[in-house]
């Protein structure tokens, strides 16, 4: 068994594409028409881990309520220096800004996406 993809639904597709593919450098795998909504498959080409961005055709004004069950989505990188200088470039901040994780050199911080899924970034003392 292996996990494939993580679903979320979202407001405004073009920011979302744009948010992760520009900062996670994910690719667009493929586009699926369901009755009420397109569905958008995005791949880490390193791993093959995927996200599928749902856009329902009737999505509610003001987003979704993501609620107080989910957490986050995590990254792995290998640079969060590197990264930072590509959230920068591109308009994006940070929620939580880089941090010592467990005093032993891993460090972490925290974006949020276009429509308030946290994500967690991980940069790893040992590759």
């Amino acid at each position: 068994m292996a996990i494939l993809h993580t679903m979320i639904r979202v407001k405004d597709i073009q920011k979302s594409l744009e948010f992760y593919t520009k900062l996670f450098s994910l690719e667009v795998d493929s586009k699926r028409r369901l009755e009420d909504c397109w569905l958008y498959f995005l791949t880490d080409k390193e791993t093959g881990m995927q996200i599928e961005l749902t856009y329902n055709d009737e999505t509610p004004k003001d987003g979704y309520n993501i609620g107080n069950g989910f957490g986050h989505i995590a990254f792995s990188l290998r640079s969060l220096d590197e990264f930072t200088k590509k959230l920068n470039e591109n308009g994006y901040e940070y929620l939580y800004e880089p941090f010592d994780l467990n005093g032993k050199g891993s460090m972490i911080a925290f974006v949020k996406d276009p429509d308030g899924y946290e994500i967690e970034l991980i940069e790893k003392v040992n590759w």
